[in-house]
C-alpha cells in the first residue's frame, strides 16, 4: 500500500482502497504497513459486506467478476474468499458460488450455542419467552455493549428446551436503538433462529463472539424456571456477540442445565 492509500504489490494493480482509520496524517507510521495481497483483498470484502453491499444469504459475485473489480488474479480473490469462509463470514455453495453467511444456514445456526446432548444427534430446541422489557443501560450494561449510561436496551428472557425439559435459560440485553421495532409478538411469531431475524429485519448480523464460562449455584428464581432444586450445579455461560468491525450488539447470560447436556468447543 503506498503513500496515497493505493494497494500496489504490482505495478498498476487495485487503485481502490482508501487508508483505514488512524492512518491519516499524524498517525504513528513507525510499523511496516505491508501486508499480503489477498489479505488486503479480504479488508474490502469485509468493508464492503459491513457497509451492506451484500446482505445476509445473498450471493457475492463470481470470482472472474472480484478479480476484474479489484484487478487481480483469480487465485487471490479465491484465497481471500476462503479466508473470510474459514471466519464464518461467507459459505461455499457446489456448483453454485460464494454467499454471505447467515444464521438461518443449517450448517451455521447453532455456531454459537455449544451445547450438545449427550446422546444422539442435537435437534432444534423449543423456545419460550418468558419477559420482554425496555429498560435503562446499567453502567455495566452499557460498557459491554458500548453505550452510554442510561441509553436505552431491550431486555428478553427466554427459555429453550429439550422435549418438554428446559435446558437453557437466556438473558439477552440489545441496543433498542439497533432492534427499533422489535417487540415481544414479533420475537414469539418468527419461526427461525433468533439470529435470523436480527439479519432479516434488522440488517444486524452476527459474526463472532466472546465467552466467559464458570460454574455456578442455581438461584431460587432461575432454580424454578429450570425445574432443578435451588443451588444445584448449572454452567453460566455470558456471551458478548459482535458484528462486522467488531462492534458489540448482543450481551448474553445463559445458565445450562448439564445432567443431559455438555458444552462442546473445537480448538484448532
Amino acid at each position: 500500500m503506498d503513500g496515497a492509500g493505493r494497494l500496489c504489490c504490482n505495478a498498476g494493480m487495485l487503485s481502490v482502497a482508501r487508508l483505514p482509520a488512524g492512518a491519516e496524517a499524524g498517525a504513528d507510521t513507525s510499523a511496516p504497513a505491508f501486508s499480503p495481497l489477498y489479505q488486503q483483498i479480504k479488508g474490502l470484502l469485509t468493508r464492503s459486506l459491513t457497509l451492506g453491499e451484500w446482505k445476509a444469504g445473498e450471493a457475492l459475485p463470481a470470482e472472474p467478476e472480484l478479480a476484474q473489480r479489484f484487478k487481480v488474479s483469480q487465485g487471490t480473490v479465491r484465497k481471500a474468499l476462503d479466508a473470510l469462509t474459514a471466519e464464518g463470514l461467507l459459505v461455499r455453495r457446489q456448483g453454485k458460488g460464494t454467499f454471505v453467511a447467515t444464521h438461518a444456514e443449517a450448517q451455521v445456526q447453532y455456531r454459537f450455542l455449544r451445547l450438545m446432548p449427550d446422546r444422539g444427534p442435537r435437534e432444534a430446541m423449543q423456545r419460550r419467552f418468558i419477559d420482554f422489557r425496555r429498560l435503562r443501560a446499567s453502567a455495566e450494561i452499557a460498557r459491554a455493549l458500548d453505550l452510554k449510561v442510561g441509553d436505552a436496551v431491550l431486555l428478553l428472557r427466554r427459555l429453550l428446551l429439550s422435549g418438554d425439559q428446559p435446558v437453557v435459560l437466556d438473558d439477552i440485553w440489545l441496543s433498542a436503538r439497533l432492534f427499533r421495532g422489535l417487540t415481544a409478538e414479533r420475537l414469539s411469531a418468527y419461526r427461525g433462529p433468533m439470529y435470523g431475524l436480527f439479519e432479516s429485519e434488522f440488517g444486524v448480523q452476527m459474526i463472532r463472539a466472546e465467552e466467559q464460562i464458570r460454574a455456578v449455584a442455581a438461584a431460587a428464581e432461575p432454580a424454578a424456571l429450570l425445574g432443578v432444586a435451588s443451588g444445584a450445579p448449572l454452567l453460566q455461560v455470558e456471551r458478548r456477540s459482535l458484528t462486522y468491525a467488531d462492534r458489540p450488539v448482543e450481551l448474553r447470560r445463559g445458565l445450562y442445565r448439564t445432567e443431559t447436556h455438555y458444552y462442546r468447543n473445537e480448538l484448532s
